[in-house]
């Protein structure tokens, strides 16, 4: 009597799980307006110098974006010095970080160093709150985690210079995406396996999208970058009402010995869902985690670094952490580089973000037929087509003139990055052995967000020539999807348990196999057998 059998009968599928989704979903509208509050402060509008307040002649003065060239009298020579105030041309005259505090042209880069430290506290912070849900379960780390993050919003609202900035977008990066993780896994525990993909795909494409097109609104209807941090931070309070309406993970508590608490639970969520079970279905429940609890100290104890001392599991491994540092760099730079494009970015970031929703459906309606290495390699070699397309279309055309067409471009390279980056969370945690699979994808997740420290720096390239983000990802991309076809592919097929399983998993396959094309010619080849018959 397995957890799966005893949630049959306690409901796997009723009023709870309604509930949980529900509850999901706010946690997916909190995530998106907190990893995305970076972006809607940091909107660089077009500027100019100010005009100097003495011996100012506009018709020797030319007013460039960081410096001020003034000619003599006779246009014969001229002086060219930088100046020390802009005029912006502010979009609902939205006050930014930049505007306010004058980081452009000289001082730009402070931006970038502020943002990139973001990314090392999201590293730190899913190895620390990681550790905390091994300790004190779940649930409370991930409210714990959702409020770090929110005060690091709070607190990033109230600071005016770099150290500060640095440090608050720290704190703020702690919670980067661990409350989302997290609560999946509550949902994923408590939800029947025919509504998981499903339900959990199509949850986070409409709410995480609500987050994204609601935020820019917010941002111009408060008109500071301030007050959006604060309004930002403020629905991470909800989560406080979670361990009220929710109950821990089973799976946890059963992994830690506290059986009486893991029925309590399993009980209370039969009583929410109408259902009654006997107290003998708790009873086997109960024992069969006893013995399987006794007998899991004689299984070998395979660890992350053992995946490093074999040959092909090795292979596999580097090539998951390149990939998880190339998406995770992808995702967050097509996500944000929404400025310079004709259109205002807080509208283009707010249409952009409906992409989500597709993305997520485009990943269940061709994952299973394409197979995950062909979907993985196909998002990636596409969206390096986009993106580069992108780059050059924003470097060679007016954005006065085809506003409309970069736009959908940009959008367009979006969803790209969303196809991409689902597409590998899945097929990482397929190939990793069963044995390891939670410490390992939490490891390539780690790495992958270490290395969005580089991110701010990408974007800040643009600063010097405009489609280099944009042409230096698609390189990426190409890279990525090259070492994705050595990868094996995983649909219809016994996934590894152990190391020793997973050295051994496709040995022997081409790496210009894929199911879809296997099929065809296996059809293919039985129709000219009848034939010959």
């Amino acid at each position: 009597m397995d957890l799966q059998r005893v949630l049959e009968k306690c409901g796997n599928f009723g009023p709870y799980q309604i509930l949980l989704l529900g509850l999901y979903g706010y946690t997916n509208i909190v995530s998106s307006l907190h990893y995305f509050s970076q972006t809607l402060i940091s909107f660089t509008p077009s500027h100019s110098c100010s005009a100097p307040k003495e011996n100012f002649q506009p018709n020797s003065t030319s007013l460039l974006a960081c410096s001020v060239i003034q000619y003599d009298e006779d246009l014969s020579s001229f002086r060219d010095y930088k100046c020390n105030s802009w005029d912006f041309e502010r979009e609902s005259n939205y006050e930014s970080v930049t505007t306010e505090l004058g980081w452009v042209c000289d001082d730009a880069y402070k931006l970038a160093v502020g943002q990139s430290f973001f990314f090392i506290g999201s590293a730190l912070g899913s190895i620390f709150f990681g550790y905390l849900a091994d300790r004190i379960g779940r649930l409370p780390a991930c409210v714990l985690s959702t409020l770090t993050g929110a005060s690091g919003d709070f607190f990033t609202s109230f600071v005016g210079d770099l150290p500060w900035f640095s440090f608050t977008r720290f704190i703020s990066g702690l919670s980067m995406d661990t409350q989302y993780v997290l609560m999946y896994i509550l949902v994923f525990e408590y939800l029947s396996p025919q509504h998981r993909t499903f339900g959990l795909n199509i949850i986070l494409g409409v709410f995480y999208s609500v987050g994204l097109m609601i935020s820019p609104w917010m941002a111009i209807w408060l008109g500071s970058w301030r007050s959006y941090l604060w309004a930002a931070s403020l629905p991470a309070l909800g989560m406080l009402i979670f361990p009220v309406c929710l109950h821990e993970s089973v799976e946890w508590l059963l992994t830690k010995g506290k059986f009486d608490k893991a029925v309590s639970n399993l009980k209370s969520v039969a009583k929410f869902n109408g259902r009654q079970v006997e107290d003998s279905v708790f009873d086997e429940f109960i024992k069969h985690y006893r013995e399987k609890l006794n007998s899991s100290e004689k299984k070998s104890k395979d660890t992350f670094m053992g995946m490093l001392r074999t040959p092909r599991l090795r292979k596999f491994t580097l090539i998951l952490l390149i990939k998880s540092v190339i998406i995770t760099i992808a995702f967050d730079i097509l996500s944000r580089n929404v400025e310079g494009v004709g259109i205002s970015p807080f509208k283009l970031f707010s249409y952009s973000g409906f992409v989500v929703l597709p993305g997520g459906l485009t990943i269940i309606l061709f994952q299973n037929k394409i197979g995950r290495k062909g979907m993985a390699c196909a998002s990636l070699f596409v969206g390096a087509i986009i993106t580069a397309a992108t780059g050059y279309l924003v470097g060679t055309l007016d954005p006065a003139n085809y506003s409309v067409l970069l736009g959908f471009m940009v959008c367009l390279a979006r969803f790209g990055a969303v196809v991409a980056y689902d597409a590998e969370a899945q097929y990482a945690a397929e190939i990793i052995p069963t044995s390891v699979r939670g410490r390992g994808v939490a490891n390539i997740h780690v790495v992958g967000n270490a290395f969005g420290f580089f991110s701010s720096y990408i974007i800040y390239l643009g600063t010097f020539y405009k489609p280099l983000p944009s042409l230096l990802i698609s390189f990426l991309l190409v890279i990525g999807g090259c070492f994705c076809l050595t990868l094996p592919e995983t649909l219809h097929k016994q996934l590894p348990q152990t190391l020793e399983e997973g050295e051994v998993f496709a040995k022997g396959e081409k790496w210009y196999y894929f199911p879809c094309f296997s099929r065809k010619l296996t059809k293919e080849a039985e129709s000219q057998l009848e034939s010959a018959s």
